[in-house]
């Protein structure tokens, strides 16, 4: 039977954004070899830390939902420690409670993304401008 887990890892600011997606592929990856299956990924982008890890003060957030055996977790948590990149992770077993919480959040998610893209968009500036020179 396949667990539900979430892992957040933060990596380093000093990194590429080419740099910081090869990496996430990586562990993408890494997950998908081993049986995984991805729920859901979110990259939450560079964030400030709540207080300084190795000298650093910010950081690359990126988020997986995925259902996987539990013997992977360990071998995936030291992926995590072995790469350079990754400052910090927290990978947790969610409980029914958790994935409703998820699958609630994503829907949130998905109908403000929505209701974003059928609002009309704004008359550009010169637009506008030319019907006040015409009043």
């Amino acid at each position: 039977m396949l667990n539900h887990y979430e892992t957040v890892f933060i990596m380093t600011p000093v990194l590429s954004d080419e740099q910081m997606k090869e990496t996430v592929k990586k562990f993408e990856n890494y997950l998908l070899d081993k049986g995984a299956e991805i729920v859901h990924q979110e990259n939450w982008g560079l964030r400030k830390l709540e207080y300084p890890i190795a000298k650093k003060t910010s950081g690359f957030y990126h988020l997986f939902e995925f259902k996987a055996d539990s013997s992977i977790i360990k071998d995936f948590e030291l992926q995590y420690r072995r790469d350079e990149k990754v400052m910090r992770y927290l990978t947790v077993l969610m409980d029914k409670h958790a994935i409703a919480y998820s699958e609630k959040r994503r829907n949130l998610k998905k109908e403000k993304e929505a209701a974003k893209a059928e609002e009309p968009a704004e008359a550009p500036a010169a637009e506008v401008n030319e019907t006040q020179n015409n009043e």
